[in-house]
């Protein structure tokens, strides 16, 4: 089958003649990009994605070679694990309804037709978020979030995927069969990895309750949703819109469980609010780098727009510190726009922009595109230069403009788009003076960094605060600007670390032993002081206020689950080897007399010694 015959199985034969002009064959589908596919002129969203479900479909081989599911997808040569260890695990159990029905109906040639479609559709979306496929039972599937990678948002992903796959599976029509899913997504600690059966039935077991649970929040999901248990809710704070379904007794399990659906993903702007729901944590040791904001504000007020780049390692509390200079700006006139980049939209042209586009129009759900294009024209047209502009951002957010009829090449349109979209801020900022805050940065997708480059050199001359932030892997390209400053977040002194975590127990006094072993494992990093001292308190509340005078110890698995993925993500993109070292210096411990721990530094180990990776007894 050629480029062109899949495009017309795709209901996408208008294609043909630009996927050939382009030369655009088998080997350069899968590095397509939003921003190619707009270039070549696929602008409709339904196409674009169209178009990824299917190159996603065929990247799974062993979907397609056994659409009936008697394979399982094998783990990445490169993450793969030797043997069993303990992870923070969210996992998805997806289920087929109505299979029976459908059995009882169909061909059973025609049956695994169906099968293979729904498998692949699974294995496609699963894929597409880094998780892992364990098992097909025939009309169930189980996947992994956070084996045998794990990500600092395996939870998130997972929920995500959830409804993506159960949305495409409604989209699947075989055999004039109409089919539903029913996801069910639980999150927690397991043992997995041991080998289990022999040639092709082997697989990487898990032992734990979360995949029961998960299975049995299967069981409970209407047809075409998901459902999620207390643990995976707790991880993904309010990312997602969901429906409170009560406590359930859920077989197997002693107390009734809290049990929520999933609908979407929902509308909080800041990730880092929507994953610390309710009273931001008290800022404690940056009096100085807010100082330094504060000074920089007052330069951009008075018409010297300034850049300052704002970068620190996960946790150090980079979007903390630009809130607390939203709070001390609350009483003066000023537009504040915010723009967040995503893991999940690095492929996504403009996502930061577009995001804050929807919200400062006011999008709602329901609505529909007449109704969103009434409202975008209603933000954006006293600061357009012209219609066109108007048309241009328009068809940015996929809404109906006519911006075919403006006869543009590709260049041309890019190029007035991006001219329009610095003709918003130049409009606002001439009202007033405006905070332009842009997260996580090394998120950013290759459009949204063009135009933030242009947008550095543009705000110089307005009354505009730019502050971008960013982890320490991303390489900005603006420092030597006049305009803009450098500032990098360290983690916090001693001092600070106590304080913060008497702050966060408020009247609830924690003992000084467990104060400073709070301090001490969190490292001086704002984000594990507050996860530990919420263990912490969480734990005492657990066995009575009053335990909290006592000596309450942290939770037994040392990590609370909020950070558990975090840490291990970092491990796993260290490779084995850092994990059987940091096993080791678990049992080691902080500090080790170092006769335990290295050979003496006078003696000469032999070469087989010195290769070794065990530590010399002696």
């Amino acid at each position: 089958m050629d480029i062109a015959e899949w495009l017309r199985r795709l209901d996408l034969a208008q294609y043909v003649e630009a996927f050939a002009a382009n030369a655009i064959d088998w080997s350069v589908l899968p590095s397509l990009t939003a921003d190619d596919l707009k270039d070549i002129g696929v602008v409709a969203v339904g196409h674009r994605r169209k178009l990824f479900d299917a190159i996603a479909a065929l990247s799974e081989p062993a979907a397609a070679a056994d659409p009936a599911g008697t394979t399982r997808v094998p783990a990445p040569q490169s993450t793969a694990v030797s043997g069993a260890e303990r992870r923070q695990l969210s996992v998805m159990f997806c289920d087929l309804v109505g299979s029976t029905a459908l059995s009882a109906r169909l061909d059973p040639e025609d049956l695994r037709e169906v099968y293979g479609a729904y498998h692949a559709a699974a294995a496609a979306e699963v894929a597409r978020l880094g998780g892992f496929v364990a098992k097909y039972m025939g009309d169930g599937v189980l996947s992994y979030f956070g084996y045998p990678e794990a990500h600092e948002d395996d939870a998130e992903r997972a929920v995500r995927t959830g409804i993506a796959l159960a949305e495409r599976v409604a989209r699947l029509e075989m055999h004039a069969a109409p089919l539903a899913a029913r996801v069910g997504i639980a999150s927690g600690l397991v043992v997995v990895g041991d080998l289990i059966g022999r040639g092709e039935a082997q697989e990487r077991g898990v032992v734990g309750e979360t995949p029961n649970l998960a299975a049995r929040m299967q069981e409970l999901a209407p047809p075409g949703g998901v459902v999620i248990a207390e643990g995976t809710r707790r991880l993904i704070g309010d990312l997602f819109e969901l429906r409170d379904l009560g406590a359930v007794q859920v077989k197997g399990f002693a107390a009734p469980a809290p049990i929520w659906q999933a609908l979407r993903p929902s509308a909080v702007e800041s990730r880092f609010e929507a994953l610390r729901a309710g009273a931001l944590t008290p800022l404690v040791g940056r009096e100085e780098e807010l100082e330094l904001l504060l000074l920089r504000w007052q330069r951009a007020t008075a018409g010297e727009g300034q850049v300052v780049l704002l970068s620190g390692e996960p946790g150090i509390g980079k979007s903390r510190l630009t809130a607390a200079l939203h709070e001390r700006l609350e009483g003066e006139p000023h537009t504040r726009l915010r723009y967040f980049c995503s893991p999940h939209h690095q492929d996504s042209a403009f996502h930061p922009f577009i995001a804050e586009l929807e919200r400062a129009a006011g999008f709602a759900h329901d609505d529909t595109p007449e109704q969103k294009l009434d409202k975008l024209a209603d933000l954006i047209a006293p600061g357009a230069h012209d219609r066109n502009e108007v048309t241009l951002i328009a068809d940015l957010l996929s809404l109906p403009s006519g911006a075919a009829e403006l006869g543009l090449t590709a260049q041309r349109k890019r190029d007035k788009l991006l001219a329009a979209l610095l003709h918003q801020l130049d409009a606002l900022a001439r009202q007033q003076p405006v905070l332009m805050v842009v997260e996580d940065l090394h998120w950013i997708d290759p459009s949204s960094r063009e135009l933030l480059d242009l947008t550095v050199e543009w705000a110089a001359n307005l009354p505009v605060l730019l502050i971008l932030t960013f982890r320490p892997e991303f390489q900005p390209p603006w420092i030597g600007l006049p305009q803009v400053a450098a500032l990098t977040l360290n983690r916090l002194d001693r001092r600070s670390g106590a304080a913060m975590v008497e702050r966060i127990a408020g009247n609830r006094r924690l003992p000084d032993v467990l104060s400073t072993e709070i301090v001490d494992r969190a490292d001086g990093v704002p984000l594990f002081v507050e996860e530990l001292t919420r263990a912490v308190i969480e734990a005492g509340a657990a066995l009575g206020g009053e335990a909290l005078t006592g000596a309450v110890p942290l939770p037994s698995s040392g990590v609370p689950p909020a950070l558990h993925a975090s840490l291990v993500a970092r491990l796993d993109r260290l490779g084995p080897a850092a994990r059987e070292i940091a096993q080791i210096g678990a049992v080691l411990g902080r500090e080790c007399a170092a006769r335990n721990c290295i050979a003496p530094r006078h003696k000469r180990l032999p070469p087989s010694s010195r290769r070794s990776p065990k530590p010399n007894p002696n």
